[in-house]
């Protein structure tokens, strides 16, 4: 498996800087966020910025392997709203092509659970993505539906309904156990019976709950208040998740692709060492829990948990 640092952990750097700091940390990749006004990130339709990327990545050895947009709008009920959601998705995809990317992750749509007609927005997520997958297949590109608050799919008994309702082999889940832990949703265990057939890719972090106790709340859906917040962002390794586990169960399943650092240090730095230590220390423990891993099964579905 590749380990990739993603840009969510270097908000004070350029994206060519934020590749070379992961290329001095030892990392073999990189994810991108696909957004305006973000110094990290690659604005959207900006081919010039997408050009001066790739050869920064190509100059390090890093690739990106990944881009990272935030549009929610796709599961809109007012037509207009997700035709544009769906077009500035079409354009990741083609950013995502420009500089190499295998992979964009999506976010299912705008959702709280006190909104109204769920099957009506529902039903516009799937068709969003249905119109999307055929563009993403011919540029190379695997859509990933995160296990994200906020969204559609905040559990991963929701993304896995929409992976199969989609249908398509260009959209797939973006597995975050991390998300799901402090939303309450599935443990590691849970996560993999309902969805391990259909991560397309993975993202890494770590936390410790404040109050293991306290319900779920969040407002948005990029991230959690401060003043909402029920846990503390670790350094992988740190924390409380079971790292092991979750790989042990990636291997189990056939996955051999990318893990993504998703260091959360543009919204919590507080929490957190300074990019540069935390993506080293982050990438050594994952490489250290992967080098005593059993080697890879025969066949997608072979389980080796114990």
């Amino acid at each position: 498996m590749r380990i990739a640092g993603h840009t969510l952990g270097t908000p004070d750097h350029t994206v060519a800087d934020a590749i070379k700091l992961f290329a001095r940390s030892g990392l073999d990749a990189a994810e991108v966020i696909y957004q305006d006004d973000y110094l990290s990130g690659l604005p959207i339709g900006d081919v010039a910025a997408a050009a001066e990327a790739a050869r920064a990545a190509e100059g390090e050895g890093v690739p990106i392997v990944g881009l990272t947009p935030y549009t929610t709008a796709i599961n809109a009920t007012d037509e207009r709203v997700r035709v544009e959601a769906v077009d500035e998705l079409r354009s990741a995809i083609d950013i995502a092509h420009a500089v190499g990317a295998t992979r964009v992750r999506v976010y299912s749509g705008s959702w709280q659970p006190n909104h109204a007609d769920h099957a009506a927005h529902w039903e516009q997520l799937v068709r969003s993505l249905r119109e999307l997958a055929g563009p993403a297949s011919q540029a190379g590109v695997v859509l990933c539906a995160e296990n994200h608050f906020g969204t559609m799919t905040q559990s991963a008994v929701d993304t896995a309904k929409l992976i199969r309702a989609v249908d398509s082999a260009a959209v797939r889940v973006l597995y975050d156990q991390a998300n799901l832990t402090f939303t309450h949703d599935e443990d590691i265990d849970a996560a993999f019976e309902v969805q391990g057939d259909l991560i397309g890719h993975v993202h890494v972090k770590d936390l410790t709950f404040k109050d293991p106790d306290a319900p779920f709340v969040a407002s948005e859906t990029a991230r959690v208040h401060a003043s909402e917040r029920a846990v503390v962002s670790r350094v992988v390794g740190d924390g409380s998740l079971d790292w092991a586990r979750v790989l042990r169960h990636l291997r189990g399943v056939g996955y051999d692709d990318v893990l993504s650092l998703e260091y959360e240090y543009r919204w919590h730095p507080q929490d957190l060492e300074e990019p540069e230590i935390g993506f080293r220390r982050g990438a050594e423990h994952v490489r250290s829990l992967l080098s005593q891993l059993e080697p890879a099964p025969s066949g997608r579905g072979s389980e080796v948990v114990s």
